[in-house]
């Protein structure tokens, strides 16, 4: 895929929602599991995710007991204070930052807390494991924020 097929990739995700719908639910899983080491790679090399950072900008991470724990102990502080600083629990009962930007989401776009940072961060956009086809909703919610899952649906659909 040339880097120009990603220019306006946001629009192209809403029109192709139902495409990339239809192809998940029929999609064979396996043949789409051995794509995926490969078109991840690609991606990543075609979007500098430093140029974007929609999902650190507009969209938080569950933080789990160890995210919470890793991440405190990192930043010096005890556990209750960073969650009571930098957390609420969301309608899922789930950690979530209380802001958005991620309040550690430096103005490069570059992760305060990279090296600890939360796993869903970590594995973000998911696109090189089965939570692709498993958690169609999310990962069509994905490709409309972040071109990394728009390429490699576009991809799979093409026939990679």
């Amino acid at each position: 895929m040339a880097a120009d097929a990603l220019q306006n990739w946001g629009k192209k995700a809403k029109e192709h929602r139902k495409n990339y719908q239809q192809f998940l639910k029929r999609a064979n899983k396996n043949q789409v599991l051995k794509q995926l080491p490969a078109l991840n790679e690609a991606a990543f090399k075609a979007v500098d995710c430093l140029t974007c950072a929609n999902c650190c900008k507009g969209y938080s991470p569950r933080f789990k007991t160890p995210d919470v724990k890793r991440i405190a102990r990192s930043l010096g502080l005890k556990e209750s204070v960073f969650i009571d600083t930098y957390l609420k629990v969301d309608e899922e009962g789930d950690f979530v930052v209380k802001q958005s930007p991620c309040p550690f989401l430096n103005p490069d776009n570059t992760c305060s807390i990279y090296e600890v940072r939360p796993s869903d961060c970590a594995r973000f956009p998911y696109t090189d494991e089965d939570v692709l086809i498993k958690r169609p909703g999310l990962t069509l919610k994905n490709s409309e924020f972040c071109p990394i899952t728009y390429y490699v649906l576009e991809q799979l659909i093409a026939g990679g």
